[in-house]
């Protein structure tokens, strides 16, 4: 069984990348070095302007700041979201229950 993760507080992917950055004391140019993407794309992800990648991206950047990829919601999102499609009576259960 997979372990959960320790994030106290649920973060859009950039402000996650942003914070382990800072903690780290990495910058744009050595993320961009370690991930093979490019500073200003990493510069529009953590901002905002662009759209969060996809999860191989996320698990490349969440090594190169050293988290786990399951710190980032949307990671975690897209993972139930590949679960549940497998289990169509879940995604019933859990519409009824937090959607109508």
């Amino acid at each position: 069984m997979a372990k959960a993760t320790t994030t106290k507080t649920s973060v859009p992917f950039g402000e996650g990348v942003e914070t382990a950055m800072r903690k780290k004391g990495i910058s744009y140019r050595s993320l961009a070095d370690t991930t093979g993407l490019s500073a200003g794309y990493l510069n529009h992800l953590v901002h905002g302007n662009r759209p969060v990648p996809s999860n191989d991206v996320i698990e490349s950047v969440a090594k190169a700041v050293g988290v786990r990829p399951t710190e980032f919601r949307e990671y975690r999102i897209r993972r139930i979201a590949n679960s549940l499609a497998k289990k169509p009576e879940a995604v019933d259960k859990l519409y009824k229950e937090y959607v109508r």
